[in-house]
């Protein structure tokens, strides 16, 4: 088991370097300059080379890449080539705003989709099995950027319970600052939740129908009994498998989210830094969301283990 660790995790900072590589390529043949963009379009052809050297951009592309990652390892974050400030403390404030509201999402996800599912494999030529079915299938169709809109109109348009964006810092008011992110997470969760929620069923069907299950049928177990004991934890293996992409899913929703409830969190943080050309920051940014989805990569084949025994003794 630990030789399995230690060469996923071998695998993890392969892939950790191969991403920081692609990162600095891609970021760095966009269209655009960001010394033109710093200047103003009223700038001349000789300001902008001067504020080319003093960014330190004429100098080759593998010496600007490898001053780069030894400050990612050494935990510097560099300097915002447009304001001038460190970037470190910029990201940590942010993430303040966008880790709350993936976690806030993914609980109500896990919430709402853990149950339902559940009722809905089990159930699944009854009624309210159909139903609960068609629901989480409406729930797939909406988008969470809609969902956001459709709540805001609802809830703090029309019945002014709760704030239609911007957020309130936790040191400021933490009751401010839960109300703030509660609209965009249940936007978020209820979407995802929804997708969960038809993985959930389709494996409490497929494993009502193994034969360890028949067997426990026949030793006098009802049929609750013997998923509790003997199907649930087969089922999760490969929902464990979703969950890890709807975690990477949740990342993304949150860029979208956090434009539309006008929160500072990092999908703002990086569109801004988009829009400017701030190249340092593009890649901090792109770099620690590539890296927080390989990590959760890396939990969800660990878990695999875990779950199934099966698997570590073949490998």
């Amino acid at each position: 088991m630990v030789m399995q660790v230690l060469s996923r995790l071998a695998i993890l900072l392969l892939s950790l370097i191969v991403a920081s590589i692609a990162v600095f390529a891609v970021v760095n043949v966009l269209p655009g300059d960001p010394a033109a963009v710093i200047l103003g379009t009223s700038a001349s052809p000789q300001q902008i080379a001067d504020l080319h050297r003093q960014l330190g951009l004429e100098r080759p592309a593998w010496l600007r890449y490898l001053e780069w990652l030894g400050g990612l390892i050494r935990g510097d974050f560099g300097i915002s080539l447009i304001s001038k400030q460190p970037i470190l403390p910029e990201l940590q404030g942010r993430a303040l705003v966008s880790v709350p509201l993936a976690l806030f999402a993914m609980v109500l996800a896990l919430a709402v989709s853990i149950p339902l599912g559940i009722v809905a494999g089990v159930r699944y030529r009854s009624l309210s099995g159909s139903l609960i079915s068609a629901l989480s299938l409406g729930g797939i169709a909406i988008p969470a950027f809609w969902a956001g809109l459709l709540l805001v109109t609802i809830f703090a348009v029309q019945l002014h319970a709760l704030p239609a964006g911007s957020f309130v810092p936790w040191e400021e008011s933490p009751v401010g600052a839960l109300r703030s992110l509660l609209l965009p997470s249940i936007a978020l969760g209820l979407v995802q939740g929804a997708v969960l929620t038809r993985y959930i069923r389709s494996a409490v069907i497929e494993v009502q129908g193994e034969d360890y299950i028949r067997t426990a049928r026949s030793k006098g177990l009802t049929r609750g009994q013997a998923l509790r004991k003997h199907g649930l934890k087969n089922a999760a293996i490969p929902v464990v498998t979703v969950l890890g992409l709807q975690l990477t899913s949740l990342l993304v929703g949150a860029v979208v989210i956090e434009n539309v409830f006008y929160l500072p969190g990092l999908g703002r943080m990086l569109l801004d830094a988009v829009r400017n050309r701030d190249l340092i920051e593009i890649q901090d940014l792109v770099l620690l969301l590539t890296a927080t989805v390989l990590v959760i990569n890396f939990a969800t084949d660990l878990s695999y283990r875990l779950l199934d025994p099966r698997i570590r003794a073949s490998r």
